[in-house]
C-alpha cells in the first residue's frame, strides 16, 4: 500500500467536493442501519459533478455504485470523493471497490478508513493495485463523527449507547404518584422523534412498560418533513428491546407487544404470557442472571453483546431510574441526552437514576458538554462519557 497518501495536501476545491460528498452522507443517517452513512462526489477533468451518490438502505445500491450509475461513461478518467473506504467484499451487494475500477476511475479521495474487519485496507488496497492514485484523511473527523456509533460498535463489540432523560430544574423525573406527562415542551418532546429515528434500538425496562404503557415508536407525524421522507426509506420502526428480569410482562396487555412493530424483551427464564399473538410481533431471549443485594437481574453485558451480533450499533435508552442507573453504574453510558424544563417538582419526586452513591467526589462519572441548546422554555444539553 505504499501508492497511498495518507499525508496528501489538498486543494480547496477537493475540500468543497468531500464536503459535498458528506452532505450527501448525512442523508441516510435515518435509514441506512445497520449500515454506516457513506456519500460519494464523481468529477471529471474540468472539475464538473457527473455524478453524486448516497447509501439509502442496507441491502440497496452503496454510495459509489449510485454516483458511477448517474457518472456513466463520464466516469473514465475522473475523480471519485467517498466519505468512508469503499468496501472489497461481497455482502448484499457487490464490492465498490471493484466497481471504480471497472469504470477506469483515476483518482479517489478517501475521508477515512472502514474498521470493519471485512475492509480495512482491502478496498484501497485493491485500488492502488489497479493503479488508482488514492489520498486518505481529507475532512477526516467530519466522517469519523458522522458515522461514530457504527465505528464504537465495531470496536467494542456492543452498541453506542445514549441514554436520554427529561427532568425539572431540581433533577425529577416524574411525581411521586408517577406522573410524568408532561415535564418538557413539545419542542423537546419533538426533538426526541429525530433521535428515535436515528436509533437501531430502543431500551426500556419492564417497570416503564408497566407504568406508562409506552409504543415507544417514531411518531412520523412528529418528524420535520425531510426527516419523515429519509425515515420511511427504512420501511420499519428501531426494535423495543426490553429488560424483563422478573417476568412481570403480558403480551396481552401492553401496547408495544401489540402494534405489529418487532419488540424483543430479554428475560432469565421465558415467559410463557409473551407467546406470540395474532397482531404482534414480540418475542424474548432468555440470557444469564447475576445477583445483587439479594436480588437477580439480566446481565447487561449480556444483553448487549446479543445486540451487537444483531447488528444493532446505536442503542436508544428511554427507560425508568433503576435501569438507567444499573447503566452508570456498569460505565455502559457513552453519551446522556438530558431535556430539562424551567419547573420544580420538589424532594418527593422521583429521581433522574438510581445510580450507586459515591463516597467522594473522585469517585464521580464525569462527562464532557457537547452541546447545549434552547427548545422553546427548555434545555438540551448532550453530555459524552468515555470509559
Amino acid at each position: 500500500m505504499s501508492d497511498i497518501q495518507a499525508n496528501s495536501v489538498f486543494s480547496v476545491f477537493d475540500a468543497k467536493m468531500m464536503g459535498k460528498a458528506l452532505q450527501l452522507a448525512r442523508r441516510g443517517v435515518f435509514s441506512t442501519t445497520p449500515n454506516p452513512h457513506v456519500g460519494c462526489i464523481i468529477t471529471n477533468a474540468q472539475n464538473q459533478v457527473v455524478g453524486e451518490g448516497f447509501h439509502k438502505k442496507a441491502g440497496q445500491g452503496h454510495a459509489e455504485v449510485q454516483a458511477l450509475q448517474q457518472a456513466k461513461a463520464n466516469a473514465v478518467g475522473a475523480t471519485a470523493y467517498v466519505t468512508l473506504e469503499p468496501c472489497a467484499h461481497y455482502g448484499r451487494t457487490p464490492p465498490c471497490a471493484q466497481a471504480l475500477i471497472d469504470a477506469k476511475i483515476k483518482k479517489v479521495f478517501i475521508a477515512c478508513i472502514d474498521p470493519n474487519f471485512q475492509v480495512r485496507g482491502k478496498g484501497i488496497a485493491m485500488l492502488t493495485q489497479a493503479g488508482i492514485e488514492v489520498s486518505i484523511g481529507l475532512m477526516q473527523e467530519s466522517a469519523l463523527a458522522l458515522n461514530k456509533t457504527f465505528f464504537f460498535s465495531l470496536q467494542h463489540k456492543r452498541p453506542f449507547i445514549s441514554v436520554k432523560l427529561a427532568a425539572s430544574l431540581d433533577g425529577k423525573t416524574a411525581l411521586a404518584s408517577g406522573e410524568s406527562k408532561w415535564i418538557t415542551g413539545p419542542l423537546a418532546r419533538a426533538d426526541v422523534q429525530k433521535h428515535r429515528a436515528s436509533a437501531c434500538a430502543i431500551l426500556t425496562g419492564a417497570d416503564t412498560v408497566i407504568h406508562d404503557d409506552p409504543q415507544l415508536n417514531v411518531r412520523i407525524a412528529e418528524l420535520p418533513a425531510d426527516i419523515s421522507e429519509q425515515f420511511l426509506w427504512r420501511e420499519q420502526q428501531p426494535l423495543r428491546v426490553i429488560i424483563d428480569s422478573a417476568n412481570r410482562l403480558s403480551a396481552i396487555k401492553y401496547k408495544i407487544c401489540n402494534d405489529g412493530h418487532a419488540t424483543l424483551v430479554y428475560n432469565a427464564v421465558k415467559n410463557e404470557a409473551l407467546n406470540y399473538k395474532e397482531g404482534g410481533a414480540c418475542w424474548q431471549k432468555q440470557v444469564p442472571i447475576i445477583e445483587k443485594k439479594g436480588r437477580q437481574f439480566v446481565d447487561l453485558h449480556a444483553v448487549l453483546s446479543d445486540l451487537h451480533t444483531m447488528g444493532i450499533n446505536h442503542l436508544w435508552v428511554e427507560a425508568g431510574e433503576k435501569l438507567t442507573g444499573a447503566l452508570f453504574d456498569l460505565e455502559l453510558v457513552d453519551e446522556l441526552i438530558l431535556y430539562q424544563a424551567p419547573k420544580i417538582l420538589g424532594s418527593a419526586a422521583r429521581g433522574l437514576t438510581r445510580a450507586t452513591s459515591k463516597n467522594s467526589l473522585q469517585q464521580a462519572m464525569v462527562g464532557k458538554v457537547t452541546s447545549l441548546s434552547l427548545l422553546g422554555p427548555d434545555t438540551k444539553t448532550i453530555i459524552e462519557f468515555s470509559h
